[in-house]
């Protein structure tokens, strides 16, 4: 019987995938480190709402995300999947939230969801976008973004940031909804001197 001569492609583990829940809507495959897909929802389709990405374009497209968890397995082990090109510098949300979490910690500020604090007053904000690193003082009054060349650097703008509690008068000037928390446990402690008239009897 004749041999036919076959061409066999070597087949990836699957076990290398490890998959990132970024939120409940928005899933990173990566392999070895590498960001190698995304699954995200589409609100707007009515009947395959569950969308693979990659190199921010679409794919595939299934009725559930485990239809999409199996695309990407499948084809990433018969080595079809698109391979996701990796910009100069890029970064995920995750490690972007990594990098500054451990420098805070370095700092001794506390993260929160809207900022960065130090002894429950806010510094600012920081970011990275496209992989240029900002830093957005609280005190600043445009609100403007300030280049910097790494996330470390980014919080150390923070701890140059002066601590000064407005006064509790201050504090009856400034919009509602820019009192933070604390500033409103401050507001609700307050007792204004009433001021009396001494009349003469």
């Amino acid at each position: 019987m004749p041999q036919v001569a076959t061409t066999v492609t070597p087949c990836v583990k699957v076990e290398e995938l490890r998959v990132v829940e970024v939120s409940f809507c928005d899933h990173e495959y990566y392999s070895l480190d590498r960001l190698i897909a995304s699954i995200t929802y589409d609100e707007n389709h009515w009947e395959q709402r569950w969308v693979v990405v990659v190199n921010d374009a679409e794919v595939h497209r299934a009725a559930t995300s485990m239809l999409c968890h199996r695309y990407i397995c499948w084809e990433y082990k018969r080595g079809t999947l698109p391979v996701q090109q990796e910009a100069q510098g890029a970064t995920t949300g995750n490690e972007v939230m990594c990098e500054i979490a451990a420098q805070c910690e370095q700092f001794g500020f506390e993260l929160l969801d809207d900022g960065i604090y130090k002894d429950e007053q806010k510094l600012g904000s920081v970011g990275c976008t496209e992989g240029k690193w900002w830093v957005v003082r609280a005190s600043s009054v445009h609100q403007q973004k300030i280049p910097c060349d790494s996330g470390r650097e980014a919080v150390w703008v923070l701890s140059m940031v002066e601590l000064t509690q407005p006064s509790r008068e201050e504090l009856l000037d400034k919009p509602f909804d820019e009192l933070t928390p604390q500033e409103w446990e401050r507001l609700r402690e307050y007792q204004p001197v009433v001021e009396r008239e001494l009349v003469a009897a």
